[in-house]
């Protein structure tokens, strides 16, 4: 019955994608011939993640298998998953954009995005594998109240994940738009029930190894599409810069920082959330006991850095290379940014191209390679955005399968067979949400909504995490008050900042006759205020602490400090 079931779910999503591979419908993306070689290829992909998902279903039976893998998965496997899980939608689309929209300041996430992991490599990684066993909220509430810490914990890590969630599905939306020619919303729906089927059906197994296989090919992707681009410039670097100044409509500009964030207290923001979110990061942290032992979690991180950073380059070549190369393919634009006699108007270069600055890298894999390498790179970039979202769900699944259902409302009462169906009613909700706000927030950079995601992270999570494993003096009410805090003030900023207060909700206001969207306040991320407010919180209430609670969180403190260190006890936590 099992097996029918997976089947049969496979078949249903595959004849859908087939059925509706027809002629474009008009819509944002300009009409245009159907790419049936990308198709074909897409469609492969998807049929041998599926086969994986199906393999992988046979060998989930117990809570440890779906959450966590069994904590069988080895340093190196890990570090390719986390590449996997990291190189999302924001590093591959939003940040080659970003590049091909202001040059040199497009690297500004992906410097942020990086310089995260050494902080989780020498401060938190040994320490979350010793205490935790399936979510972050393990290790942030080893000590503490179990069920104030674990729903405070959980809230955050669904407002994370639901933000996270907008900057994939709007990638993955894009990219079905302009591959299939459907409408937005139809391709976020296929999107979100694939991501549904992976998660419900295979668990971590199946999700860890869509994310190895996927960066294994993004990464060979990249680097074919940056050396077939710098062949074109003799491979010189010197010379790819020189015309992209002479063709970029900000001319030597690019060259400089300062042209995307203009304010000094919005990049301090900025990097604040981008440098300390990702270790707050609930399906990042997650990763971490799916491997048996501290000493692989270290190797993990290790390996992640070096391919992260490694495909950090390559989309900077990617998008210096795409403001030369794309401004020669007037195909790829819209008709009223060419000029009379067919060429790419110059101030029309960024804002005129066809889908968005979202969809450089695709245009450029066309521009490169032909229909053929386009194929390749769709079903990467989508393997990309199916990965992170597989990961982001799961994440969120446990939250509430884990930490609100077997531990608050259980109170560990629930079996393994309860908890895992709780986790796929879960993830099915999860699911819809993530449509819901793919849809609505299709307008929005994929790089900038993953920066806020990372300033709630930075703000909720990271402080309550950081704080419930170094200071001993930390309490019960400090990490319920402080988590709290830094949630409400980073999600309530960020709903006022302009991203969402103009864009996304569209309020307006009339500049030099012009109507353009604005913000009740001028700061686009909230990390500067936030995270320190949680720091303040967690301390100040902490030291006014002397409940009878409080006198227990200190006393365990130094039994937690001892299996941090050492691992002692950590076999037992992970499930084996």
């Amino acid at each position: 019955m099992r097996r029918f079931s997976i089947w049969g779910v496979l078949l249903a999503l595959l004849v859908p994608f087939a059925l509706i591979a027809g002629p474009a419908v008009t819509g944002e993306v300009e009409r245009q011939a159907t790419n049936y070689t990308a198709i074909y290829m897409f469609l492969a992909f998807v049929a041998g993640t599926l086969g994986i998902t199906y393999w992988a279903a046979k060998r989930t039976r117990s809570a440890a298998d779906f959450y966590t893998a069994g904590g069988g998965i080895t340093g190196f496997q890990n570090g390719l998953a986390i590449a996997g899980d990291y190189m999302s939608a924001a590093s591959f689309l939003g940040i080659s954009g970003l590049v091909f929209a202001s040059g040199y300041d497009g690297l500004i996430y992906s410097i942020g995005f990086l310089v995260g992991w050494p902080i989780i490599m020498f401060l938190i990684a040994e320490q979350i594998r010793n205490l935790g066993k399936f979510t972050f909220a393990d290790v942030s509430s080893y000590r503490f109240g179990q069920t104030k810490i674990r729903t405070m914990a959980a809230v955050s890590s669904l407002v994370v994940v639901s933000f996270y969630l907008i900057a994939q599905m709007v990638g993955a939306g894009k990219l079905i738009q302009l591959l299939f020619g459907l409408d937005y919303w139809m391709a976020v729906v296929a999107v979100g029930a694939l991501m549904m089927v992976y998660v419900i059906f295979g668990g971590m197994t199946a999700t860890t190894w869509v994310q190895i296989i996927k960066a294994v090919l993004l990464l060979s992707g990249a680097t074919f599409m940056a050396i077939a681009a710098l062949s074109t410039f003799g491979f010189s670097p010197e010379e790819m810069f020189r015309q992209a100044v002479e063709t970029h409509p900000k001319a030597l500009s690019i060259m400089a920082p300062g042209s995307l964030v203009t304010d000094p207290i919005n990049a301090i923001s900025l990097g604040l959330a981008l440098m300390f979110g990702t270790a707050g990061l609930p399906h990042i942290l997650m990763r971490f006991f799916t491997v048996p032992d501290a000493k692989e979690a270290r190797k993990s991180v290790f390996y992640a850095t070096g391919f992260i950073g490694y495909f950090y380059i390559l989309t900077f070549i990617i998008g210096f290379a795409a403001i030369v190369m794309l401004a020669q393919h007037p195909e790829f634009y819209k008709p009223e940014a060419l000029a009379a006699d067919g060429s790419v108007i110059k101030a029309q270069l960024v804002s005129g191209i066809n889908g968005g600055t979202n969809m450089v890298a695709i245009r450029l894999a066309e521009a490169v390679g032909g229909n053929l390498f386009l194929g390749f790179i769709s079903a990467v970039a989508f393997a990309t955005i199916l990965a992170v979202v597989a990961g982001l769900t799961l994440a969120g699944a446990s939250a509430i399968s884990h930490d609100l259902y077997a531990s608050v409302i259980a109170r560990g009462r629930s079996n393994e067979t309860t908890e895992i169906r709780i986790s796929k009613i879960a993830t099915f909700g999860l699911g819809l949400l993530a449509i819901v706000l793919g849809i609505a927030f299709e307008s929005q950079n994929v790089a900038f909504m993953v920066g806020l995601a990372f300033a709630i992270a930075a703000s909720a999570n990271f402080p309550v995490l950081v704080a419930s494993i170094f200071w001993g003096k930390m309490t019960t009410n400090g990490a319920l008050v402080g988590g709290l805090v830094g949630l409400i003030s980073a999600v309530t900023l960020t709903i006022l900042s302009k991203a969402v207060w103009g864009d996304a909700l569209g309020h307006t206001a009339l500049v030099d006759g012009k109507e353009v969207a604005v913000g009740l306040i001028s700061l686009n991320n909230p990390a500067i205020v936030s995270m320190p407010l949680a720091f303040f919180f967690i301390w100040i209430v902490s030291l006014l602490d002397n409940s009878e609670r409080a006198k227990v969180d200190r006393a365990a403190f130094e039994a937690q400090r001892i299996r941090c260190e050492t691992g002692i006890g950590a076999e037992g936590a992970s499930g084996h």
